[in-house]
């Protein structure tokens, strides 16, 4: 394992863009952008290439962790922020000093099986991850080596 590798989260609703989405793109990599919350914000700031994401669908029956991407390119400034046309523009941010930002990911696998919500609440071993948490609606949140680990064995991926 890289030293230094750290693991996330990044939810996005199927019908928005789906980890089969990501697998069609242009050489499997999309810009993660629209991220609008400054505590998930401050997590893709930490991010560094060759993190690995577990990808989360939310807003779906029933949500689940469907695969698993990995960190391409670090954090640059959301275009979106400053585009008047765009659902995430944010009038009081200006190029000179963005105030949000995004990364890029590429595609890894999907699970043969997704683990649901239900799924992973049950394994003893995920109670501390931050998506199990009561209220925990972040839509890219960090995650342990350990809960990477349990949740890679559940979905029986390498």
């Amino acid at each position: 394992m890289a030293q230094g590798r750290r693991y996330w989260l990044m939810k996005s609703e199927p019908r928005v863009f789906s980890i089969e989405d990501l697998a069609r793109s242009p050489k499997q990599t999309t810009c993660w952008d629209g991220v609008r919350n400054y505590q998930a914000r401050n997590f893709m700031r930490a991010m560094a290439a060759g993190d690995r994401v577990l990808f989360y669908h939310s807003n779906a029956e029933p949500p689940a962790v469907v695969g698993v991407a990995e960190v391409v390119r670090t954090t640059y400034p959301d275009a979106t922020q400053f585009d008047k046309t765009s659902h995430h523009y944010d009038p009081g941010s200006v190029p000179s000093a963005p105030r949000w930002d995004m990364v890029d990911i590429q595609y890894r696998q999907t699970f043969k099986t997704s683990l649901s919500l239900d799924r992973l609440r049950q394994e003893s071993k995920l109670k501390g991850m931050v998506l199990l948490q009561k209220g925990s609606r972040l839509s890219v949140q960090p995650v342990t080596e350990a809960e990477w680990a349990v949740v890679l064995k559940l979905a029986g991926a390498k």
